[in-house]
Order: C-alpha cells, then structure tokens, then sequence
C-alpha cells in the first residue's frame, strides 16, 4: 500500500510526497481509511508507530471540506499529556498541512496566557493542547468547543496515568455528541477501556501488537547494582566512554534528576535536566540545546519518555526503572530512531526486581546482564526467568504476554543457586523495538 491509495488531497498528498514518505505504518494502513469513513476509532499502538500521521492526515482531509458551523472554535481538538507531544503533533500540522490554509495553534501549561487568548479569539481550525490548561481556559469560557468535529485522544493511557480522567470527561462533554472521537493509546488497561466506553460510539477496534513492531535496531543491557552508590560508580564509567555520544538518561523523580544534573555537571559533563516542573520555556531551550549539541547528556523524568524526538541519541540509560513496563519501551525508544541502531542499558537494584520482571515478561525475553571489570555486583541477582525455566531466557508462558498485578514470590528473589548472575553469559540478541524506516511516514 501507498499513501496515495488513501485518496487524499492533492495538497495533503504533495506534503507528503515532499517529506519523501512512501508507504504507510501498520497503524496508518488501518486507521486513516477508518477515520477517513467518519467512524469513531479505539487504537492501541507503540510510541514510534506512526500514530500522529494517523490522525493528523485525516483530519487535514476534513477541513478541505467548508464547514457548515459558524464561529472561531477549533474544528478540531487533539488531546495529549504532555507539552512535548503537543509540540510533535503541532510540527506534524504545519508539515502535512503546509501547502493548505490551516489555522493551528497549542494551548499547553507552562506558557503566557496572553497568546493563548489571541489565539483562542480568533477563527482556528485545530487545536493541540494538554488537558489541564484546556480546562482552564474553558471554564473562563474563553474557548468554545461547540464547532468541533473530530475530537482525538492522544496517548490516552498516559493522560489517565497523569490524573486526567476527570478534565477528559469535562472536554468531552462540550463537545458535540455527533463528533467523531479517535482515541489512541499504547496499553489497553481496564480504565482505559472505561474512559473508551464512555466517549467513544461503537468504534473501529485496531490493535498494533508489540510483536509486530520489533526490529533490529536498540540493542538492550542490564547492570545489576548493590545500592545507588554502586548505581552512581557504573554511571560515571558509562558515560566517560566517547561511545556515548548523546544520550538519556532517566531517573525516578524530579528532586532526583535535578540533583544527579548537578553532580554530573560538577564533574565537568555537559548536562541538563529535564522534568515537568519546568516552564515550557526552559524545557525548549533544554531540548533545543541537545538538538545542536551543546548538551551532551540528558537528565529525565519520564516527560521525556514519549514525544521527544531528538536525532543522534546513542544510549539511553535506565538509571531507575520504571514502575510500568510500556514505559520501558517508550524510554528505550527514544534510541534507534530513523533506521540508526542505539543501545538502552538499565540498572536494577534488588528492591527494582519486580519492576524488571514486568518489563521482562512484556517484551517476553530477558535482559542480557553484562558487568564491567571491578564493579561486578556483590549479590548477584536471581530472576524469574533463571528461577522458572533455567535456562537464562524468559519462561514461554510469559512470552508476549502482559504482566500481572502482582510478580511472583511478591517480587523477592529466590535463593542462588550455582547459576548466578555473577558470572558474565553471551546474550541471546538484542530486544527490539519498531521505528519506521527513513521512507515511511513518521
């Protein structure tokens, strides 16, 4: 299939061409032909899957047709967590739109009301913001969603996860019930599921199954460490080998990432951090700075984990786990992108095991463990892939499956026995994730 198929506007199929896009992701092939037919669709699919051009083209495609509402409302409204994915899909907007007269604009926190409200008085076709500042806005009645016609959630796990629930069902309720509703989401959870049943009218169901999304291009490790100090030693080892290029890395808290920034830069790395405690400002002069190199390494939360596309990123590194295992492939995924290979290595203290098995169980193989000469772990670590099948790869009634609630053994790790962890094994190949190639849509 190629995006001409779709039958899109000409200028919509001239943009794309020009960005020398060719064929169409998975996620593209089934959704825009839905959301083109007017249906409400429930998509569930990766970070990297070409999402945003899913929902961005055919909504291009609505406003070529004149509407037959009056007004200065947004026609329409996208959804989305963070301020980072905001800016994505606003970058998609111009891009796929530039050769047609399409009035956009971004309503995030972070940023001066005065230029929102000369946005929001004004006619505008579509609008990308983030759910709190939204709210905000409409409350003051200083926007009016009674013209809008497609409504699209964006990353809607992720804004349930952030406590957005109840500003998702407020937004909701002022648009039109006769909308069309698209609502992407990278996991299927029970709340999710809800949030869907209650905004969306009898939708297409299209689901991208990570299986059908991996290729060879982040190679993944793991470091087992005894306490963070032993976390803070393996660091500093990594990261003053010139292999590491530019890289990520991320850290539990925003208390915790603004101090590892700082002690990294007192030892002389070009640093910063990034978190949502910072205005949107500073977060675009941070982002940017990585972008032209003058930041070497990044320090984040996980605001960074989807919708930040930096190009040349080398490594990312999983100075803390994350509590979610859809985390870890978005975190992982901000490596490797556009074809280029990277490598993701993650760190995993006892009191994290859990957290690694839920990972490990998600993406259904277990991380090769690799260990640096003199910072070998004291204890070595038992996993449940060494504990079930001993065999040093994930249990195959774990494989591609999703975790459960809770790990096994209440996540404490069984007695060693003599295959340890302690001794250094050949990994069985690289977990991957997909990125589409530099001739698919992005």
């Amino acid at each position: 299939m190629t995006f001409t198929q779709f039958e899109l506007a000409a200028q919509i199929t001239q943009a794309i061409s020009e960005c020398g896009y060719e064929k169409p992701t998975p996620i593209q092939s089934q959704a825009i032909p839905m959301a083109l037919s007017g249906r409400d669709i429930l998509a569930s699919a990766q970070t990297g899957t070409g999402k945003t051009a899913a929902f961005v083209l055919p909504a291009l495609q609505r406003l070529t047709v004149r509407s037959t509402q009056r007004g200065i409302g947004p026609r329409i409204l996208v959804l989305t967590p963070t301020r980072e994915l905001a800016k994505q899909i606003t970058d998609a907007v111009r891009l796929y739109g530039r050769h047609m007269r399409v009035r956009s604009g971004v309503i995030l926190g972070g940023m001066p009301y005065r230029e929102q409200l000369r946005l929001l008085s004004s006619p505008v076709d579509i609008i990308v913001a983030t759910p709190g500042r939204l709210i905000d806005h409409l409350e003051r009645g200083k926007i009016n969603l009674s013209r809008v016609e497609v409504l699209v959630l964006d990353e809607a796990d992720r804004m349930l996860d952030m406590g957005f629930s109840e500003d998702v069902d407020k937004i909701a309720a002022a648009c039109p019930p006769e909308r069309q509703t698209l609502m992407f989401s990278a996991t299927m959870d029970r709340e999710t599921s809800r949030l869907a049943a209650r905004l969306l009218n009898n939708p297409e169901r299209i689901e991208i199954a990570p299986e059908k999304i991996t290729a060879d291009h982040i190679e993944q490790r793991l470091h087992v460490a005894d306490d963070l100090s032993h976390k803070h030693r393996l660091l500093r080892h990594l990261i003053d080998n010139h292999d590491v290029r530019k890289a990520i890395i991320f850290s539990a808290t925003k208390r915790d990432t603004d101090s590892l920034a700082v002690e990294l830069k007192a030892e002389g790395h070009s640093v910063a951090a990034l978190h949502g405690d910072m205005t949107q400002g500073a977060r675009n002069k941070t982002i940017e700075a990585m972008r032209r190199g003058k930041i070497r390494l990044l320090v984040a939360t996980d605001v960074a984990a989807r919708g930040l596309d930096v190009s040349g990123i080398s490594h990312v590194i999983n100075f803390d786990l994350p509590k979610a295992a859809e985390d870890y492939v978005h975190r992982i995924g901000r490596t490797g992108r556009a074809g280029a290979s990277g490598i993701a290595i993650s760190f995993a203290s006892i009191k994290e095991l859990s957290y690694l098995e839920r990972i490990e169980r998600y993406i259904g193989k277990s991380l090769p463990e690799e260990q640096i000469p003199g910072l070998e772990p004291v204890r070595p670590m038992q996993r449940l892939s060494t504990r079930k099948s001993g065999s040093g790869g994930i249990n195959s009634r774990y494989a591609g499956k999703r975790p459960a609630s809770a790990p096994a053994r209440n996540g404490k790790p069984g007695a060693a026995g003599k295959k340890t962890w302690g001794k250094p094994r050949k990994s069985s190949g690289p977990v991957v994730v997909y990125r589409p190639a530099a001739s698919d849509m992005n």
